[in-house]
């Protein structure tokens, strides 16, 4: 006869971190995993259109790299990022109006990293954070996940307002001001110049950071370019600026950056350390390399030409798909288009039957801070082609009706 083992006693593991627990994951995410059926033409992602991608030069910058200096490229490298790129980073920073040196700049993976690796540097649980209204969607999680407490700053269809912006920072006494004044995400606006001034006075004024992120403003289909916040007098000792390779080179390299004040530049590169050591050696060598050999300039004005196309496809049906009473905006450049639909239309609830029709866009709730404004949408225009956005709004236009609320 023989005895059974005894079943060992399982005791439950410790739970996930709070803030783990408590920060959800991307609804753009999870509508496009739901999207990805080929024959939906999508408006949802924030993705460039890949057959713009100069992919025949980004190869040969990787094989020179690989075939002059493989023991470099393959190597582990510095924190603070390969000298080459942050030579050409600079230089291209300086040539826009900001005086800028190789060692004022961290390599991040990605401008996405840059905002985990702020949120380390400056934030305690509790603290606050002002955003945008409505604000970038992950940074949102970035915050959130560091256990800040994020409040939005009114505004209007020009962007933030910098006397409701001064009257928060009296009350609230946040850590920074986190903005996209530049076609920013998700509204595609553009900040003027003198509210970009008057938001660098009231940080001088009150003691505040800013992270300025501008992933999107070299995608300029015109209009006059908007100098950055961190040009501003009053700005230079506690503007962060962020920048990415995303939207102009690849999104695929994962290379971006920040320029900082010193001590909270190498604050960052301590948290970089604990995070990945640093960003990939042969990616950063080959986009210096591939800025030493092409004209990204002209790429990015191909680019830009295309999606002015685009745009204006977009902008020629809206018309026709959204009810009547809606309302949208016009972006001078970048990837997206905001658009508010009448009471009591809900696009959240909407979705569902709109996607039926093989057509989709993101809801605009989730990208509000605070109440959010549940008429609204978000459409990327870039990713399709004139015929296909045409066809899309087609689509679109037939949702909406099918689920449009009773009167």
């Amino acid at each position: 006869m023989t005895v059974a083992e005894p079943v060992p006693v399982h005791a439950p593991v410790p739970p996930l971190a709070a803030r783990a627990r408590a920060v959800g994951g991307s609804p753009v995410r999870d509508i496009l995993a739901v999207t990805a059926r080929p024959e939906v033409i999508n408006f949802a992602g924030g993705l460039p259109a890949p057959e713009l991608f100069d992919a025949e030069g980004i190869a040969n910058s990787y094989r020179a790299v690989l075939a002059e200096q493989p023991a470099r490229a393959l190597q582990y490298s510095t924190t603070e990022g390969e000298p080459a790129l942050r030579a050409a980073l600079a230089a291209r920073t300086t040539a826009r109006g900001l005086p800028t040196g190789p060692d004022d700049l961290l390599v991040t993976t990605g401008s996405q990293q840059a905002l985990s690796l702020l949120a380390t540097a400056l934030l305690e649980p509790g603290d606050t954070v002002l955003v945008e209204n409505p604000c970038y969607l992950a940074a949102l999680q970035a915050f959130g996940l560091a256990g800040a407490r994020v409040v939005p700053v009114p505004g209007d269809e020009q962007g933030l307002d910098p006397q409701a912006l001064e009257d928060l920072v009296v009350r609230e006494r946040p850590k920074l001001l986190y903005t996209v004044p530049t076609f920013q995400n998700p509204t595609g606006r553009t900040l003027p110049a003198e509210r970009r001034a008057a938001v660098a006075a009231v940080a001088a004024r009150r003691g505040l950071w800013i992270i300025e992120d501008d992933p999107y403003g070299e995608l300029r289909y015109e209009g006059e370019r908007v100098p950055w916040i961190a040009s501003r007098p009053g700005a230079e000792d506690r503007t962060v600026l962020l920048g990415s390779f995303s939207k102009v080179m690849a999104p695929g390299l994962r290379l971006g950056w920040l320029r900082a004040p010193g001590e909270l530049r190498r604050a960052c590169a301590v948290a970089k350390q604990a995070a990945d050591l640093h960003t990939p050696t042969v990616n950063q060598l080959a986009a210096a390399r591939y800025l030493a050999d092409h004209d990204l300039d002209a790429h990015v004005a191909r680019v830009a030409g295309v999606y002015r196309t685009r745009r204006d496809a977009l902008l020629a049906g809206l018309a026709g798909a959204l009810p009547e009473g809606s309302v949208w905006n016009r972006p001078e450049g970048g990837m997206f288009l905001w658009a508010r639909l009448p009471e009591p239309y809900d696009t959240t609830a909407l979705l569902p039957r709109v996607v039926r029709h093989d057509v989709a866009y993101v809801p605009g709730a989730p990208f509000y801070a605070g109440r959010p404004d549940r008429t609204t949408l978000r459409l990327c225009f870039v990713t399709q082609a004139p015929e296909e956005i045409a066809e899309g709004l087609r689509r679109l236009g037939e949702g909406l009706r099918d689920g449009a609320p009773a009167a």
